[in-house]
């Protein structure tokens, strides 16, 4: 195969992943656009007033992403065609640190070029339907932020891969493969301690009825939680998370301070009043949050991850994904004609590296992504059910029944759109499995 056939046969490919994406997109926003009238069979999951605010947002959302994701595949299609990266490559190649220029220069384009939509997401449709809590300056202040840390660790791993391509050998693959890992699993463990504290404030969660709670549940799953923090997410969103990191016998939990209500609330607002960072509440904002057992709920599914192996299996799985790229990228990394394909005139590891993971993998990403996507369903409904025999069934329906009102998700999917992307299942679809296994087990 020629380089002109190879390239329009990656172009093709790119399109057409890039059409069925705009295919499963349009299923699911007909199903939202239909539905005017909420459907009987959620009646007692939301309210007429949220359901309607839920459908408005999710329409916004989903014109607003055909537009972002058209005029994205358009501008990559440009580039492609018009030799963006060629041109940069060479036109950097005078200059010192050559890669990390190169990469520098290409992100902050990327940035600059995205600005307008993210601007327009952030302050427009997640500001009009209660969401964004930023000021502009601490949108830009944090963006500029996230790109510098962004740039201190991608490029010594950069230049370690080029390293270990140039010295490793013919199994030099294996060793990038190994060497990616370490990072990965350093990063699982520095970035929540060092790094995600640059961004946001982090307290230890308040003594009380909640802290009790949370603490017997991990002692009786013999979880050996150390920290327990509440981090301030609501200065920059109202939307609500948790989650849990550490390794070994360090294990800690996290929760948005958005989760909460009432009296434990109120004691971490207090927190932020004495570090200075008053938060702001809307009336939307004080209706959001769950009680204390409905958040011990969300915890004991959290903790069924951990019980049932989940963090455990998607490591192993990441490991295979990366072993079998990096030994596809092996292969194809001395291709002379995949880079004069693209207008390259020898054969840098770096855009190598990039040709083949974006372009020469791209159907495989798109099949593994799908199946990832399957396997995180199974794991979510098992975590599920996991809380469910703890005995917080009826209070998980009302976490995941609030967490839905609070983040305006809709309801309603369309199933091949559900099952190709929804790497949760649907509100609707875990509360009835919740409820099917309260009836199997009376």
């Amino acid at each position: 195969m020629d380089a002109s056939c190879l390239f329009k046969t990656l172009l093709a490919t790119n399109w057409a992943l890039f059409l069925w994406d705009q295919y499963i997109s349009i299923r699911q926003y007909k199903v939202h656009r239909d539905a005017e009238k909420r459907p009987e069979e959620v009646k007692e999951l939301i309210g007429e007033e949220d359901y309607q605010k839920a459908r408005s947002y999710k329409i916004d959302n989903h014109l607003f992403g055909f537009l972002h994701s058209w005029f994205n595949q358009l501008v990559l299609t440009a580039q492609l065609v018009g030799g963006y990266y060629p041109f940069l490559w060479y036109n950097t190649s005078q200059y010192p640190f050559h890669v990390a220029v190169f990469l520098t220069i290409n992100s902050i384009i990327e940035t600059i070029v995205d600005l307008p939509w993210d601007l327009y997401s952030t302050f427009i449709i997640e500001e009009a339907h209660g969401f964004n809590k930023q000021t502009v300056g601490f949108y830009f202040v944090d963006k500029v932020k996230k790109m510098l840390v962004g740039f201190a660790l991608t490029i010594p791993i950069v230049y370690g891969i080029e390293w270990i391509v140039a010295n490793g050998g013919p199994y030099f693959f294996v060793y990038i493969w190994l060497f990616i890992s370490v990072i990965v699993l350093l990063l699982m463990t520095i970035y929540p301690t060092f790094i995600a504290p640059l961004f946001d404030k982090y307290f230890p969660l308040p003594d009380g009825d909640l802290k009790t709670k949370i603490e017997q549940l991990a002692a009786s799953l013999s979880y050996p939680l150390t920290k327990l923090y509440v981090v301030n997410g609501s200065k920059r969103s109202a939307h609500s998370n948790a989650y849990m990191y550490g390794f070994w016998k360090n294990k800690r939990i996290v929760l948005y301070d958005t989760l909460l209500s009432g009296n434990e609330k109120e004691k971490v607002q207090k927190l932020y009043e004495e570090a200075g960072e008053k938060i702001e509440e809307t009336e939307n904002d004080k209706k959001r949050g769950m009680n204390n057992d409905e958040v011990v709920a969300v915890l004991g599914h959290e903790l069924g991850h951990w019980a049932l192996w989940h963090t455990l299996i998607n490591l192993v799985i990441t490991e295979v994904n990366l072993f079998f790229c990096f030994a596809v990228f092996a292969y194809f990394y001395k291709w002379d004609t995949l880079y004069q394909a693209f207008g390259f005139r020898d054969t840098p590891t770096i855009i190598g590296m990039m040709l083949v993971f974006q372009f020469v993998l791209a159907l495989y990403n798109q099949f593994s992504h799908t199946a990832q996507v399957v396997h995180s369903r199974s794991a979510e409904f098992a975590a599920d059910e996991f809380a469910a025999k703890l005995g917080h069934g009826d209070n998980l329906i009302g976490a995941l029944t609030k967490l839905g009102v609070d983040n305006l998700s809709m309801p309603i999917n369309d199933s091949l759109y559900s099952w190709c992307v929804h790497t949760h299942p649907p509100v609707v679809e875990r509360v009835a499995a919740v409820r099917a296994f309260q009836s199997k087990k009376q």
